[in-house]
């Protein structure tokens, strides 16, 4: 079962999370440092909808911004 949307086709992507250390310069540190990068994923937000497709009512994985964007048309 792929975490897809099966409007726009959204999916999980990979990234990294980059912690930093030590005080911005803005508040009057020696600027902060990056510690370590650790891979993460980013996923989408999902919802199983019974949406119309072609004609018929169906289940479907639709991202919350289809959704908002009204491209779903809800059974």
């Amino acid at each position: 079962m792929s975490r897809e949307c099966d409007f726009c086709g959204k999916a999980t992507i990979t990234g990294n999370s980059v912690p930093r250390k030590g005080k911005s310069k803005k508040q009057g540190g020696n600027g902060e440092h990056v510690v370590r990068r650790t891979g993460r994923t980013f996923k989408p937000n999902l919802f199983k909808v019974r949406a119309l497709v072609a004609g018929r009512r169906s289940q479907v994985k639709v991202c919350a911004k289809c959704m908002k964007a009204g491209k779903v048309v809800k059974a």
